[in-house]
């Protein structure tokens, strides 16, 4: 086995420009996420512009480590984003407390990856452990909402069922296409 690296290794040409070189390292790297044109085209383009400002050259090997981590970062976030539009349409407010234990069981996943990976240490574990407990307590939140709302949806139900209903005695019909037409009109707001 590999031995763990200790501090935080050799800076890179990356590592050490300026500040004021920033501006031109955030364009490059939007370019590379773009990814329309080519790493070499965009460095040499990079090393011109911090030409013109009088700033040492990026390092081609030190530009494509970054452009591979980015890459490697966009990928992770992309396959994210195709995982959570799978499983969005079974998180429905039923399924909110089945919810809670697969998102926690994802985030514990995630975490063990994490912990596994090079640059996490126990402070970053101890945050991704408070962003979990947040998700979960959020999602609690969420439910008991949707709860409340639920109720109050029943409540104005049964009261426009109760007018409705009050009303056609009155008139002493019991129409069901009037019933529901009203129920429309003043529960759902629906007029035709």
């Amino acid at each position: 086995m590999a031995e763990e690296r200790k501090g935080r290794g050799r800076l890179s040409s990356l590592d050490m420009l300026p500040d004021e070189a920033q501006d031109d390292l955030i364009w490059a790297l939007g370019q590379l996420n773009e990814r329309r044109r080519s790493q070499a085209d965009i460095l040499f383009e990079l090393n011109d512009r911090l030409e013109v400002r009088g700033i040492e050259p990026v390092s081609r090997s030190a530009f494509n480590r970054k452009a591979m981590r980015l890459a490697k970062r966009t990928m992770q976030l992309e396959e994210r984003r195709h995982v959570y539009a799978g499983i969005a349409e079974r998180l429905t407010p039923e399924e909110v407390s089945k919810a809670d234990i697969v998102l926690g069981e994802f985030l514990k996943t995630l975490i063990d990856e994490l912990l596994d990976g090079e640059g996490l240490d126990s402070k970053n574990a101890m945050e991704l452990a408070k962003a979990y407990k947040e998700t979960v307590v959020a999602q609690r939140h969420s439910a008991e909402h949707r709860r409340k709302l639920e109720v109050e949806a029943q409540a104005k139900i049964s009261r426009a069922v109760d007018a409705v209903e009050g009303e056609l005695q009155k008139k002493g019909t019991t129409d069901g296409a009037e019933v529901l037409r009203r129920i429309r009109e003043d529960v759902y707001g629906i007029f035709k």
